[in-house]
């Protein structure tokens, strides 16, 4: 894909996501000119009230830009996403009441990125914690695959990850990380308190300084033929555990 390719969102339920969000997001959208149907009217009517430019492409120039993505006929040439601070984290900090983070460490993988960022807005974690390096960019695969949780999310790029986690321990957050190897099951774990869940890389999981810093390691077992699960829904498995414990 081309660099311009890594700002464009495609297809009617990511761009609807972006506008209900967050319209300014939005450099401009893209249609194809011969599809006429309701839902392409109803698109074009809402980015336009909402002050975003829309232009008629024909379908080869969308397909070019939408790169490997499915479009509908539909594409959004974005900004790019601008994650907070840590000096805004910390500024929010005292607002939080046993707050729920998720810690993602080494994700290289856009569309697993975005999957980790969407089950994390649908648990309404209070803040998403990313390295600068290590980890994949927040493009627009990623706030594609996200499906709107990119507008809804806290999320912190952090320059020292160990250093970040130290921090954390001492604001009180227990520190929980995922590891396959582990012999704890996750439902073993109180969630309850102020608890930050850590989830690792595709390949290698947690890099061994994370990993030192947890104060548990936990594991989802697997009895059947598949060893692990993708790092994406093993993330959703133990954030809706730290719901269900919590009773939300």
């Amino acid at each position: 894909m081309t660099a311009i390719d890594e700002n464009m969102v495609s297809g009617f339920h990511a761009i609807e996501a972006v506008l209900a969000k967050d319209p300014n997001a939005i450099r401009r959208i893209l249609v194809v000119g011969e599809r006429r149907d309701s839902r392409m009217h109803n698109l074009v009517q809402r980015a336009r009230e909402q002050g975003v430019r829309v232009e008629t492409a024909d379908r080869r120039a969308v397909t070019r830009l939408a790169g490997d993505q499915a479009h509908q006929g539909v594409v959004a040439e974005c900004h790019s996403v601008a994650p907070s601070t840590e000096l805004d984290f910390e500024a929010l900090w005292p607002t939080y009441n046993q707050p729920l983070l998720l810690v993602v460490d080494g994700v290289t993988d856009p569309r697993n990125l975005g999957a980790c960022l969407r089950s994390a807005g649908a648990a309404d974690v209070d803040a998403v914690l990313i390295p600068k390096r290590s980890n994949a960019p927040l493009s627009n695969v990623v706030r594609k695959t996200a499906s709107g949780a990119l507008e809804d999310l806290l999320i912190v790029q952090v320059s020292n990850l160990a250093r970040r986690l130290d921090w954390l321990r001492e604001q009180g957050v227990w520190i929980v990380g995922t590891d396959v190897e582990s012999t704890h099951p996750y439902t073993d774990i109180d969630y309850r308190d102020s608890v930050a869940i850590v989830v690792g890389g595709e390949q290698r999981g947690l890099r061994r300084l994370t990993r030192e810093k947890c104060d548990h390691l936990v594991t989802i077992p697997t009895p059947g033929r598949v060893s692990s699960l993708n790092v994406s829904v093993a993330t959703g498995v133990i954030l809706f555990e730290c719901l269900r414990q919590r009773g939300t």
